[in-house]
């Protein structure tokens, strides 16, 4: 980000969320955001071995407390930029995460999360559009159930966006995505719902929860080190086995997607 403090280290390992509590704030999640949410929690702690808690604070991060605490705030209608910003600079008060004294934020999506790293600390913030009417509209539940498990997967484990340039191609991971122009498509749209359905899968592949198993075992101190892909090859089979008795554990049924392609057959 410009203006950041260039000077404070930066640390990739997705263990390092393991045992992190959800702040939520905003509104409160709806009936499938909270299944959603609820999934995920208990396949972080299945998988990191640390129960993920979770409480609602209010309508501000400032409400959260210090701590290991992930903020996520969900809204409906338009984005609540005000909010956001308040969060932000609370979160780099806080942490000294040594960005822009009082900058304005804007949501640039219906989804997004970042994670800074701050002289005290690392914080992570999730914010997540949510459907006012679950259950009215089958398009508007995928659409915002997707991108709820999206943000939640690259948080607790830094998993990056890969493009996928072969539209016929099959999918491995939530991660990857078919590049699309979105600009002149409104948020609400339908239009832009079933693009961006289309883009990637609806839910976590088995790819990515073999991802998960590994970077919870890995004895790699950073996940972009070499030694993590090593890891990977010498536990491969372990790592498949492990990850398809998770599949298939209907606790976590709803965020995987099973039509993704396997990753060993």
């Amino acid at each position: 980000m410009i203006g950041r403090d260039m000077s404070i280290p930066v640390h990739i390992n997705g263990r390092d969320l393991a045992g992190a509590s959800i702040c939520m704030v905003g509104e409160r999640p709806n009936v499938q955001s909270l299944e959603v949410i609820n999934a995920f929690r208990k396949l972080v702690a299945d998988i990191y071995g640390k129960p993920v808690p979770m409480r609602f604070a209010g309508p501000t991060a400032r409400l959260c407390g210090e701590g290991r605490v992930i903020v996520l705030r969900l809204y409906s209608g338009a984005p609540p930029n005000r909010a956001l910003s308040d969060d932000l600079n609370w979160m780099n008060q806080t942490y000294q995460f040594g960005l822009p004294k009082d900058r304005f934020y804007a949501a640039s999506s219906p989804a997004m999360a970042q994670t800074f790293f701050g002289h005290r600390g690392q914080g992570t913030h999730i914010m997540v559009q949510q459907t006012a009417f679950p259950g009215s509209d089958r398009i508007d539940d995928t659409f915002f159930r997707s991108i709820l498990i999206e943000e939640l997967f690259q948080s607790y484990t830094f998993g990056m966006d890969i493009l996928q340039f072969d539209r016929a191609g099959p999918f491995f991971s939530k991660l990857q995505e078919v590049p699309l122009n979105l600009h002149r498509l409104p948020w609400g749209s339908r239009a832009f719902k079933r693009a961006l359905l289309s883009s990637n899968p609806p839910g976590l592949c088995e790819f990515d929860i073999m991802m998960m198993h590994a970077v919870a075992r890995s004895p790699a101190d950073q996940t972009t080190m070499p030694v993590f892909i090593d890891f990977i090859d010498h536990n491969f089979e372990k790592l498949v086995k492990m990850t398809r008795a998770t599949i298939n554990d209907e606790t976590f049924a709803a965020i995987i997607d099973p039509t993704c392609t396997p990753v060993a057959d």
